[in-house]
């Protein structure tokens, strides 16, 4: 018999990726709730807890603890339930949940996976879904649809829960290629790989067919919205243009907040500047997209034309590997695959 029927949603552990469905939890009577919203589309991830934890951190400059999952003071009451929308953030952080919970000890027969389709909010029926689906939440859904599949979860097969475990290993490797290769070959019950791929490829340096080296689509959209006049972060994002409404669905899966840390590693990536910096509008305290504005260099607007080299633009950490790093060169080909430069 399902464990879940002979207990209520008191006595389990209640895993959730974001604040909303962890506070509907609650709400709902579940005692034990455990927050991992962490948004691991971007910046690093580890293997090890410890630097995973830390440099986690370190990315993010903040010690609010947004993550509990490897707190040390969690009571992991059994059945442990792994509350997951369609979001490809959130995904993510349930293969490194079941990859958690396997190294606590913690039997698969004793983890049920409550897993939701996405609601579609858009009352206009010609309106074309975003790329990639980030924002969903199992909180979209009304308190008696959650009852009622808590009451439906079920362990997953062995072989699938296996996958997830593996498909968080290979996502922080060193070596992204495997991860790639999976996401592009596909793997059963994952459907979420090819639009996971198709995102964070968006982040790492193109190589043409005649072997031209451009920005990411990130940068390039980030370059393009700016000019030589001064602009806030926040002008950026809020462009009415096309390109500004691609740079928002990229943003809408990184948060919006990550516009100003890569502008701000735009402008301290050289001493040849691509990216200048000024004061902004707003104080630098409380008013992050505001209290700063950028311009682009001479520099900067021949950048938008191709890359003499990968180090003139700063790294960024994705997953276990980095952009633009000139130890470890990866590139994305026009046909979509990730290739050693």
């Amino acid at each position: 018999m399902n464990t879940m029927f002979q207990k209520s949603i008191r006595d389990a552990t209640h895993v959730a990726f974001d604040t909303p469905t962890t506070e509907r939890l609650a709400r709902l009577g579940a005692d034990n709730t455990v927050r991992a919203s962490d948004c691991l589309i971007i910046g690093p991830s580890r293997m090890d807890t410890m630097e995973h934890a830390r440099t986690r951190e370190a990315w993010w400059s903040s010690s609010e603890e947004w993550d509990r999952l490897y707190s040390s003071d969690i009571r992991w009451d059994l059945p442990v339930v792994l509350w997951v929308s369609s979001s490809l953030h959130e995904r993510v952080n349930l293969w490194r949940a079941c990859s958690w919970l396997r190294h606590l000890g913690i039997a698969r027969h004793n983890v049920f996976i409550a897993d939701f389709d996405p609601v579609h909010r858009s009352r206009i029926p010609e309106e074309p879904l975003p790329p990639f689906d980030c924002s969903a939440s199992v909180s979209d859904h009304p308190d008696e649809v959650l009852l009622e599949r808590l009451d439906k979860a079920r362990p997953w097969p062995r072989e699938r829960y296996d996958r997830a475990v593996r498909l968080w290993e290979r996502y922080v490797d060193t070596n992204p290629l495997p991860f790639v290769e999976r996401c592009t070959r596909g793997v059963k019950g994952f459907p979420e790989l090819a639009p996971l791929w198709a995102l964070l490829s968006s982040f790492f340096p193109r190589r043409s067919m005649r072997g031209a080296i451009r920005l990411s689509r990130f940068d390039e959209l980030i370059l393009a919205l700016l000019s030589t006049e001064w602009r806030t972060p926040l002008a950026v994002c809020g462009d009415k243009s096309k390109l500004g409404v691609e740079l928002w669905q990229f943003l809408d899966c990184t948060g919006d907040l990550f516009l100003p840390r890569r502008l701000e590693q735009w402008a301290d990536h050289d001493s040849s500047a691509v990216v200048e910096r000024a004061t902004g509008p707003k104080p630098a305290d409380g008013y992050p997209m505001l209290s700063l504005v950028y311009r682009l260099t001479d520099r900067g607007m021949k950048l938008r034309e191709g890359l003499d080299r990968l180090a003139d633009a700063p790294s960024l950490p994705i997953a276990g590997t980095e952009a633009y790093s000139t130890s470890s060169p990866w590139v994305v080909l026009d046909d979509g695959r990730l290739a050693r430069l």
